[in-house]
């Protein structure tokens, strides 16, 4: 199934066909007002240059002016190899059908909302017959039923015509389109976004960087650069402003040439207050008594480090070099 961009943004075309497997690009004179168009026809070239097909319409109230519109644009420098013309259908548009297709001008019959419409189209030799899918549901109608049945046409009779499925309103729409067999369709840029989302697979890819991230990046190359050091002999009060001004809800007391004598933690002075009172901020942190502190070589992988926390239920992790403190890893660093 052909898929086709449904704009005139050219920023968004320009970023959409980057992608590279887009087959081409459908516009209309509507998208272009929209997007404040003054010069159809430069941007009609500029679009050419940069995707595979361009379908762009040809207007006119006669087979013949019609006919003389596309010819006018081919004569611009757009390809015959690379340009369908819209039309929409009328019995002067499908003559102008014939009349192009007949000349190796591919041809795209559109505002299509009726299964005669379609047979006629088909039946003039339209490459392309393109029903209306959103609109004519906004209308009340079984539109899937007639694209249905467009496709049914085509496979029964054997028409060298492709169907396109055409404003598409929600990715359910595509997946309509697909199951249906249509040859053709063309979605608007937020449907192209939505297209390869969802939920399950963005939890198992983030799984994917988790896992290796734990696997190949080292503790020292996420662990944060402050070294959150107290010396022993300052107080607790004292430790407590240098903990709030590095950020971490505990520090780590040593000498900067030393082993650490322990992690002093936010939770540790709770404790020491519920059973020491304010006293307790006026005490040495040599004073104090800690329990060896949950360690972690700084060349470690993460796996190492991740299995630390989960075994010892901790948020932080003392990080060592040659056996000296050289800061703190956070759970949040993982």
């Amino acid at each position: 199934m052909e898929l086709y961009l449904d704009s005139a943004d050219f920023n968004e075309i320009e970023q959409v066909f980057k992608l590279g497997f887009l087959d081409g690009l459908t516009t209309t004179p509507t998208f272009m007002h929209r997007h404040g168009v003054t010069d159809i026809d430069a941007l009609i070239l500029k679009l050419a240059d940069i995707v595979p097909v361009l379908q762009v319409e040809a207007l006119g109230k006669t087979a013949e002016e019609i006919y003389a519109e596309a010819h006018r644009l081919l004569k611009l420098g757009l390809k015959k190899e690379t340009t369908v013309f819209k039309i929409p259908i009328s019995l002067e548009g499908v003559k102008a059908t014939k009349m192009l297709t007949d000349e190796g001008i591919m041809v795209n019959v559109h505002l299509v909302y009726t299964l005669q419409q379609a047979y006629m189209a088909m039946h003039a030799g339209a490459t392309y017959v393109c029903p209306l899918v959103g609109r004519l549901q906004d209308q009340g109608h079984d539109a899937l039923a007639l694209v249905e049945q467009c496709v049914d046409a085509v496979n029964y009779y054997g028409y060298d015509t492709k169907i396109m499925f055409s404003s598409v309103r929600n990715v359910e729409h595509v997946r309509n389109a697909i199951n249906m067999g249509v040859h053709t369709i063309t979605v608007p840029y937020k449907i192209l976004q939505q297209m390869p989302e969802n939920n399950f697979t963005a939890v198992g890819t983030e799984q994917f960087f988790e896992h290796t991230r734990l696997m190949t990046v080292k503790v020292k190359d996420v662990m944060g650069k402050i070294n959150p050091l107290v010396p022993p002999d300052v107080t607790v009060q004292d430790a407590l402003v240098k903990m709030s001004e590095y950020g971490f809800g505990c520090v780590i007391v040593a000498n900067g040439d030393e082993q650490a004598r322990g992690v002093f933690t936010d939770g540790d002075l709770r404790r020491l207050m519920q059973k020491g009172g304010r006293d307790i901020l006026q005490k040495k942190m040599s004073d104090l008594e800690y329990n060896t502190p949950f360690s972690v070589d700084a060349n470690e992988l993460l796996f190492k480090a991740n299995d630390l926390f989960k075994m010892h239920k901790v948020d932080n992790l003392l990080v060592t070099e040659n056996g000296k403190p050289i800061g703190l890893l956070d759970i949040q660093d993982l």
